[in-house]
């Protein structure tokens, strides 16, 4: 399975567009090679670099119950169905890069389920991971970097 944008290469700078205080809208995904017996996906954007300014893991946009059949989030865009969870801005969808002091690296994972979450809108990243326990059949990574202005 693997996890692509056409915005911007793994590990290379995602554009300024898509920062919190720029146009704050998702970058496009592409996705392929889904395991066939994928019942749904999910995908989680987070900020490791953010611990040391804020002191956690900083949470950007959380989505599940993705059906596995998308092959790309186009920008701006949600495919239908899909349960978007509470990012750290206190918001529920997408919220984009915003570094406060040097450029930090975004981690975008997808996740292939052999179940759907039942979770409501709004679920944090921690209640996503629980109900994949267990449940994860594949996995992929796409990471961008991000520096503030």
């Amino acid at each position: 399975m693997y996890l692509s944008s056409p915005a911007f290469d793994d590990d290379e700078s995602i554009p300024e567009r898509y920062g919190y205080e720029k146009e704050n809208v998702n970058p496009p995904l592409t996705i392929g090679d889904v395991p066939a017996d994928a019942v749904s996906l999910a995908l989680v954007m987070d900020d490791p670099d953010a611990q040391e300014s804020a002191g956690k893991i900083w949470d950007h946009w959380i989505l599940w119950n993705i059906d596995p059949s998308i092959t790309e989030i186009e920008e701006r865009t949600m495919p239908s169905d899909v349960r978007e969870g509470r990012n750290d801005y206190g918001e529920n969808g997408y919220g984009g890069p915003n570094p406060p002091n040097q450029e930090h690296t975004y981690h975008f994972r997808l996740y292939a389920l052999d179940t759907e979450p039942d979770l409501d809108a709004g679920a944090s990243k921690d209640e996503l991971r629980e109900a994949m326990v267990h449940h994860i059949i594949d996995e992929s990574e796409l990471r961008g970097r991000y520096a503030p202005n």
